[in-house]
C-alpha cells in the first residue's frame, strides 16, 4: 500500500514538471535547468540518505561505479535533457500522452534484457499503446503516418521513453539502497554535466521570481521526491509493476491543463485513451503460462 501512494505522488509531482518546465525552459534553457534541478538536489540527498541509508559511498561507487554512471546519464541526463527540449517543440499534454508510453517500453525491454514473460494480452496492449501515440504524433491523420512532419518534440519524448525503460531496469538490478543509488547516479551525472557548463553561459538576466520559483518546484518535487519514491517503489514491485502507474502523468497533466483554462484537442484526447488502455494490456500479468509466448521465436 505504501509503495502505491508512492508512485501516485511521483507521477502527481512529475506531472507538475511539465506544465512547470514549459515555462521555465524559456528563461533558462534545457541544459541549466537540468544542472540546477540536479545540483541542489544533490545536496538534499546526501544528508538524507545518511540519515536512512547509513550508505559507504566510497565503497558503493567503487564497486557499482558503472550501473551507477550508467543510471545517472540515462536517468538523470538522458531523460531531463530529453523532455526539457521536447517541451520547446510541444505541449505539456502531447509530451505526457507520448510518455505513457513508457510502461509499456518497460514491458517490452524488459522481456529483451530480463527475459520477462510477455503473453499474447502484453504484445496486444503494445502495438495498441502505439498506435494511439501514433494518432497524436499524426494529429489523427494515421494514414500519413509515412508522411507526416512529426513534430520534433514528441519524437524526443519517444526518445525519453527508452532512455527511462533502461534506468528503470538498471534501478532493479542494482543491489544498492534506493537513496543512495539515485544519489550516486546523480552525483556522476554532475560530473558529466559540468564540463559542459562552459559552452552554456548562464542566462542570469533572463531568470524572472516566477522562474526560480518553478527551479524551487522542479529540484524539490520532480527531482528528490519523485526519484526517492520511484527508486523505492521499483526495487519493491519491480519495473514493470511500477511502469503502470506512468500512465497518472497523463491524467494529472490534462487535469492540471483544465484547470489553468488549457485546451485539450480531439486527437489528444482520443489517442490518449487508447495509450492508457493499450498500456493496461501491455503491462497485464499472464494469468496462466498456457498464455504466455515468446515472441523471440
Amino acid at each position: 500500500m505504501k509503495e502505491k501512494l508512492l508512485l501516485v505522488l511521483a507521477n502527481l509531482f512529475w506531472a507538475g514538471n511539465y506544465i512547470i518546465g514549459k515555462s521555465v525552459i524559456a528563461e533558462t534553457g534545457p541544459f541549466w535547468l537540468t544542472l540546477i534541478r540536479w545540483c541542489t538536489a544533490f545536496i538534499v540527498l546526501v544528508p538524507v540518505s545518511y540519515w536512512l541509508e547509513r550508505p559507504r559511498y566510497r565503497d558503493v561507487m567503487k564497486q557499482y561505479w558503472l550501473p551507477l554512471a550508467a543510471a545517472g546519464a540515462l536517468g538523470v541526463i538522458g531523460y531531463n535533457l530529453l523532455l526539457y527540449g521536447a517541451l520547446a517543440y510541444t505541449s505539456p499534454m502531447n509530451a505526457a500522452i507520448v510518455n505513457s508510453l513508457n510502461p509499456a517500453i518497460i514491458v517490452v525491454l524488459s522481456y529483451v534484457l530480463l527475459r520477462e514473460r510477455l503473453s499474447k494480452t502484453n504484445i496486444v496492449g503494445f502495438l495498441l499503446s502505439l498506435a494511439g501515440v501514433l494518432f497524436i504524433l499524426t494529429d489523427g491523420h494515421v494514414a500519413h503516418v509515412f508522411q507526416s512532419d512529426y513534430n520534433r518534440g514528441d519524437l524526443m519524448m519517444l526518445a525519453a521513453g527508452v532512455v527511462w525503460a533502461l534506468y528503470s531496469i538498471i534501478g532493479k538490478k542494482l543491489p544498492v539502497p534506493p537513496i543512495t543509488a539515485t544519489t550516486c547516479s546523480v552525483f556522476f551525472s554532475l560530473l558529466l554535466l559540468w564540463p559542459f557548463a562552459f559552452f552554456y553561459p548562464f542566462p542570469a538576466d533572463h531568470v524572472s521570481a516566477a522562474g526560480l520559483a518553478g527551479v524551487a518546484y522542479i529540484f524539490m518535487f520532480p527531482s528528490v521526491l519523485s526519484f526517492l519514491f520511484w527508486n523505492i517503489s521499483v526495487q519493491k514491485v519491480g519495473p514493470s509493476h511500477a511502469g503502470v502507474y506512468l500512465n497518472l502523468i497523463a491524467v494529472f497533466t490534462a487535469i492540471i491543463t483544465f484547470l489553468f483554462g488549457g485546451a485539450l484537442s480531439i486527437p489528444q484526447l482520443a489517442g490518449g485513451a487508447v495509450v492508457l488502455f493499450g498500456v493496461y494490456l501491455a503491462t497485464k500479468m499472464p494469468k496462466a503460462k498456457a498464455e504466455q509466448v515468446d515472441i523471440a521465436g
